[in-house]
């Protein structure tokens, strides 16, 4: 898998590549907002500077030193992870170790994680991957197309991902959903 800090240390590039601004002026930015609130300050960066919404947080984050992403990118994979699946979500855990094997083999891409999931990123964010309850672990896929399936469920416009499934078991990570995992990979590189 890999290296989150190399994640967030790409991502916090590409936000300086596509904001044309260093990081210490957007830092400078967030600073002089006047804005305390996280949620407060991402809404002004999304809407004054164009960001998209993993951008802004990300930033937000990382400016201010808070508990989110920026340490969530310090910890090992395995931490992110044992992080996601305590207590009753741990018997999930095998699941999303499986769906890591499968990923492994498409070839590279970075692991960006949230509070309560990991994105897969290559130039674009492909799959997330996380707990949705204490017996279910739901992947979210985006790509715009997929063959029908009733193990699929089609989300609405705009949101992160197209497709979203939930699974159970790791018997569940079969031929079908690796080929939807391949083919959502390949088209985010």
């Amino acid at each position: 898998m890999a290296d989150l800090q190399q994640a967030l240390a790409t991502q916090l590039a590409n936000i300086e590549k596509r904001s044309g601004k260093t990081l210490a002026e957007l830092a400078v930015i967030i600073q002089q907002s006047g804005l305390q609130k996280h949620s407060e300050l991402v809404a002004m960066l999304k809407t004054e500077l164009g960001m998209g919404h993993g951008d802004a947080n990300t930033l937000v984050h990382t400016v201010r030193q808070s508990d989110g992403q920026s340490a969530a990118a310090t910890l090992s994979d395995t931490q992110v992870l044992d992080a996601l699946y305590t207590g009753a979500k741990a018997q999930l855990r095998p699941i999303h170790n499986q769906l890591l094997e499968v990923l492994a083999q498409f070839g590279d891409f970075e692991a960006a994680p949230k509070k309560t999931y990991v994105s897969y990123r290559r130039k674009k964010q492909f799959a997330m991957i996380g707990p949705a309850t204490n017996t279910q672990l739901e992947i979210g896929l985006n790509i715009k197309e997929l063959p029908q399936s009733p193990r699929l469920k089609v989300l609405p416009a705009g949101q992160m991902c197209n497709f979203k499934l939930r699974l159970s078991t790791v018997a569940e990570v079969d031929a079908e959903l690796i080929g939807w995992l391949q083919a959502a990979y390949q088209a985010a590189g």
